[in-house]
Formats: C-alpha cells, structure tokens, sequence
C-alpha cells in the first residue's frame, strides 16, 4: 500500500516585512507606524511583520502583527540593544521573517532618514570628537584647526537628520554598498527578487540607488524629496493589499504611491515614485549616451551655456544637489534642438516614460506642491561645485560615466 505524502500548506500571497530602524529623533514616528501596521494587521493571504529598534535604549522588538490584540500580545521576540546599521541585522530579520511566514511575494520596507546614493559618514564628527584628547603635534594641529573643524561641522550638520538605517546608539547606518549586499542575499533565502523594496525615507528615489539594488528586487517605492515625519500611511497600504491579495510586485508599488499622495494635502510638498528595476540596463544605457553627450556638449560655447541654463532652472529637492532626471531630460531636449544632446536626452526620456504601450522605468509617481511641479519620479545627483569622491564607489558611476561628466561640468563652471 503506497504511503502519499502530506499534503503542503498554501503558501499566503504576501509577507510585508517591515525593518524599523527608529533609535534615532524618529521613536515616535515609529510607534505611531507600528500602530498604523497594527491596525491593517495580518490576514489569511497578508503577513504583516516587523522590527522596531526604539530610541532611549528601550531595544529592538519583532512582531507578527495582528488586528484586535494587544501589541505586546504580538511580539514574538525581544533583541534587546540592537545596532540596525548592521547589515547582518536587517538580513537576520529578513531570513526569520521569510522562515517564519513564507509567501509568493516579499516586500521588504526600510524605515528610517534617508540621504540617497551619498553615504557620508553623519558620525564622523562624533569620532572625531572622541580622538581629540588623543591628537598630538601636527595630526592634532590638522585635524582640530578652525577651518577643518568648520568645514567637517557643516558637512555634518547638513546631514544631521540622513543616512538610512541610521542608529544613534551604535552611531551606525547602512551605506549603499550594504544595501545592495542585503537585498541581493534577501532574495536568495526568497529564492527569487523581492517583489517590492520599500525605502519609507528621504531622498531615496534616486538612479544611483535603483542601480545599486536591481539584482535583488523587482521594483522599488521611494521619494525624491525629504518625507513628512508621518511617512507611509501603512493602515490604508495593508488594507488595500488585503483586500486585493492577487496583486504583484508592480500593482504593489503603485498602490504605495497612490496611497501615500492621498495622505497629504495639496500643499504639503511630498513627492513618490514606483520604479521597475527590470530596465536598471536600459535606463543606465541611455544615461551612458546622455552623460557623453553632455560632456561633448561642453565643449561648444553656445551649447555649454544652455547646458548651465537647463541646470540652474532643473527641478531639484532639499539636498539641491540631487535633481530630477526626467525634467533635467525634458529641458535639455528643448535647449538644444536637432542636437546629439537633444538626441541622448530624448533616449532616457523614453526608458523613463515608455513608449509603444510599455511601461518605463517609473511606473507610477506623483508630487503634491507648487515646489515640486517638475518632479517625474527619479532624481539623480548634479552637484555643481565638487563632485563627492564617494561617487565613484558607485555601481552606477562605473556603468554610465556619469562621475566623469561631473567632474567635466565642474571644471567647465571654474573655467567661466
């Protein structure tokens, strides 16, 4: 007599997994977040689970997240003092939340400030406060001299309230060389990309970021400007997931958008994107053709000034030097007409937007405020004065030789 095998249990449609990095000024935020998740909670098809690391060394928590119990009822373990900055954290969290609750789809959510592709170290002024009794002689003279410590007092300051997954205990946050490392691993205890990687941050849908992380996730949901404390409305998200289980990756990141647009007010300066990751290539292709263009362009007087005019008018965020692609695109193309620049601007217009009927690299998008009228769902870094010698780290800098136009750009102002 033949023995069948037990029959498997059906796998849910979704598991949201949500990483709370919130030891950090945004405690409260994440408490108010975690209750918005709790409110949603789990259903058959949708498990909604969680880490909150909270601030005032009050420790990290992982939750299973229900409707109708109490939230203490929904832990279901306590880390104690946890550095979420930690690469090896976030993708501890991911492996037991994918163990734990295995789905047809994944969504992974990062919590927390953001700062885009830039990971300067917002810690290195604390450090360098802890070495200063240890400081002799020249080193001491060097580092601690009024124009050094000025310079690394501001650079700091500007970045006070960025990084991603940052940690004020640990004085730690994930940089983007981690990011990519994580995601790329998270979809392989998932056994393929993740459905959906969230980043409920500032300043996070950015090229340079969606390149970093396309091997490891399908889509990505994000914002070009800072997000309001209030972030992501998770209760209107997971309802709209719960109620529409079937949805994918793709229908997933859109709802986000749509969702979070709805949240705000007319004039509330909010900005998010939905991006295909699928056409990282194509999207890199056509800014490889743009940034030779424009170095190209550099070269003709007449050309290089309207390239000077199209960045001074482009639409562009609280870090100003981060700017949006497609208006960046849109306004070159009109300044130089029947140009090879207008040519390669028109190119990433086109993997942008799509064309044909095809979806483009940013599948949704949208932003509320006159600030922000230009904004088309993807910035990119422009700066205008020094390029970060942190770029060059960058998948991205090394697929499309956008660092050496930068750097072309930046001489080419000097030189005026």
């Amino acid at each position: 007599m033949s023995r069948r095998a037990p029959a498997r249990a059906p796998r849910r449609a979704w598991t949201v997994l949500v990483y709370l990095a919130g030891d950090n000024s945004l405690d409260a935020a994440g408490v108010a977040d975690l209750a918005e998740m709790k409110a949603a909670g789990s259903t058959a098809d949708v498990a909604v689970v969680a880490e909150f690391d909270r601030g005032g060394g009050k420790g990290a928590r992982r939750y299973a997240l229900r409707r109708g119990t109490a939230l203490a009822a929904d832990v279901v373990a306590d880390l104690g003092r946890l550095n979420t900055g930690d690469p090896r954290n976030l993708l501890d969290f991911v492996r037991w939340g994918i163990g734990a609750y295995p789905a047809e789809r994944y969504a992974l959510v990062l919590w927390n400030h953001g700062q885009g592709w830039d990971d300067t170290d917002i810690y290195a002024d604390e450090r360098l406060r802890r070495l200063r009794p240890l400081a002799r002689g020249r080193v001491r003279r060097a580092l601690f001299r009024p124009p050094v410590r000025r310079l690394l007092h501001d650079a700091v300051r500007k970045f006070r309230s960025r990084a991603i997954l940052l940690d004020d205990d640990a004085r730690d946050f994930l940089d983007n060389g981690e990011m990519k490392t994580v995601v790329t691993q998270a979809a392989q205890v998932a056994g393929h990309k993740l459905d959906l990687l969230g980043m409920d941050a500032c300043l996070m849908a950015m090229a340079e970021v969606a390149f970093q992380v396309r091997d490891g996730a399908a889509c990505a949901v994000g914002s070009e400007q800072t997000e309001p404390g209030g972030g992501w409305p998770y209760d209107r998200i997971l309802r709209a997931l719960a109620a529409r289980p079937a949805m994918d990756g793709r229908a997933l990141a859109a709802t986000v958008v749509r969702e979070y647009l709805a949240s705000y007010g007319a004039a509330d300066g909010v900005t998010q994107s939905a991006c295909d990751l699928a056409r990282a290539g194509a999207l890199a292709e056509a800014v490889a053709a743009l940034a030779a263009a424009l170095t190209g362009a550099l070269g003709d007087p007449a050309l290089r000034q309207r390239v000077f005019a199209a960045r001074g008018r482009v639409q562009s965020y609280e870090v100003a030097d981060n700017v949006d692609l497609g208006d960046l695109c849109a306004l070159l193309a009109a300044a130089a007409p029947r140009t090879d620049l207008a040519a390669a601007a028109a190119g990433v217009l086109r993997v942008l937007a799509g064309e044909g009927g095809d979806a483009g690299f940013v599948l949704a998008q949208g932003a509320k405020g006159s600030a922000l009228r230009a904004s088309r769902g993807l910035a990119i870094y422009f700066p205008t004065r020094a390029v970060s010698p942190l770029y060059a780290r960058l998948d991205w800098a090394r697929a499309t030789g956008w660092g050496r136009f930068l750097a072309a750009y930046v001489r080419a102002r000097r030189a005026r």
